[in-house]
C-alpha cells in the first residue's frame, strides 16, 4: 500500500511539472505580445509622425517623416511620435456663429482700418497646409501650436497691412480686393513657408462697415450709379441720333443711287432707241437707194439699144395668145398686122 501511494504522487508532481511550464512560457508571450502591442502607434491616412527620442542612440527630433502604417516606438519616457495633418487645414475668422464651422480653428473677425480712415469687419478664411512637418516641429513646436505660433498670430496683422491699403469704395472693387487678397497669401508664404506651413487660398467671404457708414456709403453708390444711368442715357441718346443719321444718311445715298441707276437705264434706252431708228433708218435709206439703183438700171436696160426689140417680141408674145383681133386696117390709125414697118413705127419703136 506504502509503495502504490508513493508512485502515484511522484506521477502527479510529474504531470503539473509540464503545465506549469507551459503556463509561465504563455504568460511570457502574452507579456512580450502586450509590451510590443504598447510600442506600436498608428498613423491614420492625414497624418504624418515625427519621432522623438529622449533616451537612447539618435536623441533629438528625428528628420526622417513617418508616412501612414503602424510604427515602432518605444514608450515614454524613451521614445514619442508626434503627429501633425496632412490635409488641408481652415482657419476662420468670423463673428457669426451661424457660418463656422465644427472642423476649423475659429478667431474674431479681423478689423481692418482703410486708407481713408474707417473700420470694416471682414470674414474671411485661411486654407494652409503642412509641408515640412519637421520644421514645424523644431520652429512653432509639437501639436496644434502650429496654430498659436504660426498661422493665427501672422493672418489679421497680414490682412491688415494689405487690406487697409484701400479705401472705403475700393472694398467694393472685386478686382482690386482679390489683387490685395493675393497680396497677402503672398507674404503669409514667405513668413510661414521657412517653418514648415504654406497658405494654399485666402479668402474673403464677407465684409460690414457699421451702419451708419453701411447707409452713407450705399447712398452715394445710388447716386453714382443714377449719374452713371444718365451718362450712360446720354450716351446712348447720342449714339442713338448718330445711328439715325447713319440710316438716313444710308436711305439718301440710296435713293440718289436708284435715280442715277433710273438715269443710267433711261439714257441707255434712248440710246438704244435712237442706235435702233438709226440703224432702220440707214436700212431703210439703203433699201431705198438700191431700189431706186434697180428702176434706173432698169430703166437704162430699158431704154437702151436692144429695148425696141425687147418691146416687140413682148407685143409678139401678146399676139400670140390672140386668136381674133379686129382692128381698121385703113386709114391713118389703121393696123395692119401683116405690115410690121407700119405696126412699129405706131407704136414709136425704131426698126433699125
Amino acid at each position: 500500500m506504502f509503495e502504490h501511494g508513493k508512485t502515484s504522487a511522484v506521477d502527479g508532481a510529474r504531470g503539473r511539472f509540464p503545465l506549469r511550464r507551459f503556463l509561465l512560457v504563455l504568460a511570457i508571450l502574452v507579456a512580450v505580445a502586450v509590451g510590443y502591442g504598447s510600442c506600436l502607434t498608428y498613423i491614420g491616412p492625414n497624418e504624418v509622425g515625427i519621432k522623438q527620442v529622449m533616451i537612447g542612440f539618435k536623441r533629438g527630433i528625428q528628420r526622417e517623416p513617418y508616412e501612414t502604417g503602424f510604427r515602432f516606438v518605444l514608450p515614454e519616457p524613451f521614445e514619442k511620435m508626434h503627429k501633425f495633418p496632412k490635409s488641408i487645414q481652415v482657419l476662420e475668422l468670423s463673428n457669426n456663429p451661424i457660418t463656422k464651422s465644427q472642423f476649423a480653428r475659429h478667431e474674431r473677425a479681423a478689423y481692418i482700418q482703410t486708407s481713408d480712415g474707417f473700420f470694416v469687419e471682414v470674414d474671411a478664411s485661411v486654407l494652409y497646409r503642412i509641408v515640412d512637418p519637421y520644421q514645424v516641429f523644431v520652429t512653432l513646436g509639437p501639436g496644434r501650436l502650429f496654430e498659436d505660433n504660426g498661422i493665427v498670430p501672422r493672418a489679421e496683422p497680414i490682412l491688415k497691412q494689405t487690406l487697409g491699403q484701400l479705401t472705403t469704395e475700393e472694398f467694393y472693387n472685386s478686382p482690386l480686393r482679390l489683387q490685395k487678397v493675393h497680396e497677402a497669401r503672398d507674404i503669409m508664404n514667405e513668413e510661414l513657408r521657412p517653418k514648415g506651413i504654406q497658405v494654399e487660398h485666402v479668402l474673403i467671404r464677407y465684409f460690414q462697415y457699421s451702419e451708419e457708414i453701411q447707409k452713407n456709403i450705399e447712398e452715394k453708390k445710388i447716386k453714382d450709379q443714377l449719374v452713371f444711368k444718365n451718362q450712360a442715357e446720354a450716351r446712348a441718346a447720342s449714339e442713338m441720333a448718330k445711328l439715325k443719321k447713319t440710316v438716313e444718311e444710308g436711305r439718301a445715298a440710296v435713293a440718289v443711287k436708284l435715280q442715277e441707276g433710273e438715269a443710267y437705264v433711261t439714257r441707255k434706252k434712248a440710246e438704244a432707241e435712237l442706235y435702233s431708228r438709226k440703224t432702220k433708218a440707214e436700212g431703210d435709206l439703203l433699201v431705198k437707194m438700191a431700189e431706186a439703183e434697180r428702176t434706173r438700171l432698169k430703166n437704162e436696160a430699158l431704154g437702151g439699144q436692144g429695148a425696141n426689140l425687147l418691146v416687140g417680141l413682148q407685143m409678139a408674145e401678146v399676139y400670140r395668145g390672140l386668136q381674133l383681133i379686129v382692128l381698121p386696117s385703113d386709114g391713118s390709125s389703121g393696123l395692119n398686122p401683116l405690115d410690121l414697118k407700119s405696126t412699129l413705127r405706131m407704136l414709136e419703136i425704131d426698126a433699125k
